[in-house]
């Protein structure tokens, strides 16, 4: 896995300081030109001495023969063609589960030990910096969601963010092996109708008299027109929703009709999703292009809300302690929730409790709703002490419990009635 070898390329490439500035690029670029490097440098020296140009006695022709055999043979290749070349024919039987997650995690470890110091249990900053630039040290610090420069990054928070980059990756191989799918199946329905609409052309370009024949098979059509004429507008609006609309992608979840689900598998026809149960549900696309889709992938940072009840007794200087409390604590967790926070009084009911909500921001959106449903769950606990601290409870109101037709007292009750007992006439 690529994972697993970026920590030992990035080692080795800072390692040497002896080492050409292009190496790492021609071998990443010609992976099978190990010796091109030697005859481009030599190359490179005759050269000089020789105004640009390559003379006949600067190489060998064992070099020679190598570069023809390159040219000739060798191919690059762009990244999206590596992608299918490479994860293409595995992808049907790639799935998030133990084995794979475990492969990220291993591959985790492998980069925290590289980059860690001996015996450290965090990677800072300097750290970093033996294996890339400031910037880009920076931006790994901010995309691993540390409020400073000066927080280190521990192994848990490093394997939980390579799980997720290879979830990503997974997800991507597998939206690109679908769409790959979809555009041929097109591909082919397209070939078919432009194979007859140009073996027409050409009979009549030849003078073949075909009148009669495009007459019958017209007529044909239309017989036809009617017995599949559903189908073509299904397929039709499918095309339609897949390509043009295009509300999802593999991987993203998404809520049809009040149901969340995740996008399995993508169809030119229909698509598969799984529900959090992983039940599979099938829906045609022609179906799904007149409901409301929502999309939480590409959804931009969403909201929380929690509501609570207090007693109406409560006195307003508790609730803004309380209100400060939950601040501080946000505004302490600013990797998880954006700082700003609404904390109001929707409702009195009863005259005896007051409704209050908590309206916050997270610093995400809800496709991962484990991690959404973690963050919510440290509120509420830290909320909770706040509520115990501060002494803030809700009380219901009291109920006169009226007993009538009380039986006296016999020898078979084991126990007398007590005393503070009476009896409605």
């Amino acid at each position: 896995m690529a994972l697993e070898d970026s920590p030992c390329e990035a080692g080795s490439s800072h390692g040497t300081s002896d080492e050409e500035p292009g190496d790492g690029l021609s071998e990443a670029l010609l992976p099978k030109a190990g010796s091109l490097w030697k005859w481009d440098k030599v190359g490179a020296r005759s050269s000089e001495k020789n105004g640009n140009k390559i003379q006949k006695n600067s190489i060998s022709v064992w070099y020679m023969k190598k570069m023809m055999h390159m040219i000739k043979h060798g191919s690059l290749s762009t990244l999206d063609e590596q992608i299918l070349e490479s994860d293409m024919e595995d992808v049907s039987h790639v799935h998030i589960d133990g084995k794979t997650e475990c492969h990220a995690r291993k591959a985790a470890r492998k980069i925290f030990l590289n980059v860690a110091k001996p015996k450290s249990r965090l990677i800072y900053l300097d750290d970093l910096m033996r294996f890339m630039s400031k910037d880009d040290a920076v931006k790994m610090i901010r995309l691993l969601g540390l409020k400073t420069e000066s927080d280190g990054i521990d192994k848990q928070a490093l394997e939980n963010w390579v799980i997720e980059a290879f979830k990503e990756r997974a997800s991507l191989a597998r939206s690109l092996n679908d769409t790959n799918t979809a555009v041929d199946d097109l591909h082919n329905m397209l070939n078919v109708i432009v194979g007859i609409v140009t073996v027409i052309i050409w009979l009549i370009i030849l003078g073949v008299p075909i009148t009669q024949f495009l007459v019958f098979i017209s007529s044909q059509l239309l017989l036809l027109a009617f017995v599949f004429g559903n189908s073509c507008k299904m397929v039709f609006e499918a095309i339609i929703f897949l390509f043009v609309m295009h509300p999802y992608d593999v991987g993203d979840r998404c809520e049809v009709d009040g149901v969340q689900m995740i996008v399995e598998e993508m169809n030119i026809l229909t698509t598969v999703f799984l529900r959090t149960d992983n039940l599979k549900i099938r829906y045609p696309n022609n179906v799904l292009a007149t409901k409301p889709i929502s999309n939480y992938n590409r959804s931009s940072h969403m909201g929380e809300t929690i509501d609570f009840c207090i007693h109406i007794s409560t006195p307003i200087e508790r609730i803004h302690r309380m209100k400060q409390d939950i601040k501080e604590y946000v505004e302490s967790k600013s990797e998880h929730w954006h700082p700003r926070l609404n904390l109001i009084i929707k409702d009195v009911v009863d005259m005896n409790k007051m409704v209050m909500s908590l309206w916050l921001t997270h610093r995400m959106n809800h496709q991962e709703m484990v991690e959404r449903w973690a963050r919510r769950t440290l509120l509420v606990e830290r909320m909770i002490e706040v509520f115990r601290q501060h002494e803030i409870e809700y009380r219901m109101l009291p109920l006169d419990v009226n007993v009538r037709n009380l039986p006296s007292p016999t020898p078979s009750y084991d126990k007398p009635v007590p005393s503070n007992w009476t009896a409605c006439a």
